[in-house]
């Protein structure tokens, strides 16, 4: 367990990191005899601050073709390794289903109106039982989609669709939420609006976990804890850096990209990528 003191606002604000969620551990993944991903460790651990219920946000940054979907779909249990191993919640194996996944392009039931896709997903969480018409009104409420309940997705705006996808992730009981892209293609209005949504989200509960695979280097920092940097050597690409923004107090600050240590660190990670 870490135990740091941290300032914010001229408050000494104590945090610990405590046990690990998600460790990945000398993964290695080859097509056909040629490596795409080798020896990626990294792990996770439950940030937890006095008063506050603090979840995770992980940025995953490197170049087109460096491998990130390829972990991004290791992590989501969509892939197994080559060799090495994902493991959450102490030494469980990740397999499909144990992650929420939202795709950049927001999968749902094209078929099915928004409220029937919801409950769909409240029936897979045992924890809503009884509550799951109380439960999609809540997150329906905060996302700003009540009206949008009884429609099919066609009906539904490019970032209506993605509360949806979120919220139904959500309501399955994923503690993990692997997200592909979530700031592409949005103009600043709706941007700033999902970057609140996200941090709600992360907020909800401690334990909440959200893995953000992006080239928006900007945006993804200014909402994370962690930034993992992927970069291609001779045998593969692999984790070349580990920034933790706690540390150098640029998380969990609305204004951080005012901070010249925020644009610094931008910077850093723009000559490491």
């Amino acid at each position: 367990m870490v135990i740091s003191l941290h300032n914010f606002s001229n408050k000494m604000t104590a945090y610990t990191k405590q046990d690990v969620l998600l460790q990945a551990t000398d993964v290695c993944l080859s097509y056909d005899g040629t490596p795409i991903l080798h020896d990626i460790n990294f792990s996770i651990r439950n940030i937890v601050r006095p008063g506050v219920s603090q979840g995770q946000v992980i940025s995953l940054l490197g170049r087109s073709g460096v491998g990130k979907t390829q972990l991004f779909r290791l992590m989501a249990g969509l892939q197994k390794p080559t060799s090495g191993s994902i493991t959450i919640n102490g030494n469980k194996q990740v397999e499909a289903g144990d992650m929420g996944v939202v795709f950049q392009h927001y999968y749902l039931f094209e078929w099915k109106t928004i409220y029937q896709s919801l409950r769909m997903a409240t029936s897979q969480n045992p924890l809503l039982k009884g509550n799951e018409k109380e439960a999609i009104e809540k997150w329906a409420a905060t996302f700003d989609i009540t009206a949008c309940l009884h429609k099919y997705p066609q009906q539904l705006s490019g970032g209506q669709r993605q509360r949806a996808s979120i919220m139904q992730q959500l309501l399955k009981g994923s503690k993990f939420l692997l997200f592909d892209e979530p700031f592409s293609g949005l103009d600043v209005c709706v941007l700033d609006k999902v970057v609140d949504m996200l941090l709600q989200v992360s907020m909800a509960d401690e334990l909440n976990t959200l893995i953000i695979v992006s080239h928006d280097i900007e945006t993804s920092v200014a909402i994370s804890d962690t930034v993992y940097i992927l970069g291609k050597e001779e045998g593969g690409s692999t984790i070349k850096k580990e920034i933790d923004l706690v540390e150098r107090d640029l998380a969990w600050h609305k204004d951080v990209r005012r901070n010249k240590a925020f644009a610094d660190t931008l910077d850093e990670i723009k000559a490491s990528l």
